[in-house]
């Protein structure tokens, strides 16, 4: 008998079950949230271009690094998974991996906290640059810039030295040429779609005894995205990722401090447009055909994760 699944963990956008030995289920939500706080209003079908995305560019970082990925395909999934259609363009069916506790961030150009960082110290976390920089201004070369791992709370920046003694030194070292190099693909690749990757965040952990790619990878949610052709440094830029939110927020005057304000339909319909953009031309397929191929359903309307989120949500 097929033991019952349970719901392992809720995370900020995820959840994710056991699917068996060695194996788990993530499901890309329609949640967002920002400065480390889950917004009451979700995102409709920000799941499925999270999933898309990321599957995209599992595909290829393949030869940099292995992924923990089995299969996207709902035929695929173990019961009660198998052929769900809520789960069809929004859910992974991975390895279980051993998660290092530190985020990877890898910026091209000065933005978020990293701008924040240079005019406070001329650094970012702990790595010093010119002087007279300037927002969204490109760095002479990237960086690597990793934080801590907050399950709650907000991410920490850390030196050099902090992350060297939470890893390891060897550790450290092949992290940060792995995301520097992930990053240099996606920017490259990004670049010919006439868009300028700015920074990225990955995550990695061990399964089956080696070092691989998990979570998501060149999603809006983990990224910043920039139109190309209005570039400017010196000032904030339009952008295909979720900074439409932060923008939102911080003009609303929220404190950054659960619980946070709804969101306006105009928002949320924004972020949608945005997301939907960055899928389309990052990929070079229409999102309608991409969620054709997957299914419309919304997760919220199927009736196994419902029962499953009842029982052990």
């Amino acid at each position: 008998m097929t033991p019952a699944p349970r719901l392992r963990a809720r995370g900020k956008v995820r959840d994710v079950y056991d699917a068996g030995k060695d194996r788990l289920l993530l499901v890309a939500t329609d949640r967002i949230s920002a400065f480390d706080v889950v917004l009451p209003d979700p995102i409709p079908h920000k799941g499925r271009v999270l999933t898309g995305l990321s599957s995209f560019w599992f595909d290829r970082t393949a030869d940099l690094v292995p992924h923990h990925v089995v299969s996207t395909d709902p035929a695929e999934f173990p019961p009660p998974f198998v052929g769900v259609p809520a789960l069809a363009g929004r859910a992974m069916f991975v390895r279980k991996a051993k998660v290092v506790p530190m985020e990877c961030v890898a910026r091209g150009y000065l933005a978020g906290s990293g701008w924040t960082q240079y005019r406070a110290t001329g650094a970012v976390c702990g790595v010093p640059l010119p002087v007279g920089l300037v927002g969204s201004d490109r760095l002479p070369e990237p960086i690597f810039t990793p934080t801590s791992k907050a399950d709650t709370g907000h991410d920490l920046p850390l030196s050099p030295e902090e992350a060297v003694h939470l890893v390891g030194k060897g550790l450290f070292e092949r992290l940060k040429e792995l995301t520097l190099g992930i990053y240099e693909r996606l920017a490259e690749t990004s670049a010919a779609r006439g868009i300028i990757l700015a920074d990225t965040k990955l995550e990695f952990g061990f399964a089956d005894g080696e070092l691989v790619l998990i979570d998501e990878v060149g999603t809006p949610d983990s990224s910043r995205f920039w139109p190309a052709d209005v570039y400017a440094p010196d000032g904030a830029q339009p952008s295909f990722d979720k900074q439409f939110v932060r923008d939102w927020l911080d003009r609303s005057g929220w404190d950054r401090e659960p619980p946070a304000p709804a969101l306006p339909p105009e928002v949320v319909e924004g972020t949608i447009a945005r997301y939907v953009e960055a899928y389309e031309r990052i990929t070079g397929e229409p999102f309608d055909a991409y969620r054709t191929r997957s299914g419309g359903t919304s997760i919220d309307d199927d009736p196994v994760l419902e029962r499953l989120r009842a029982e052990h949500g």
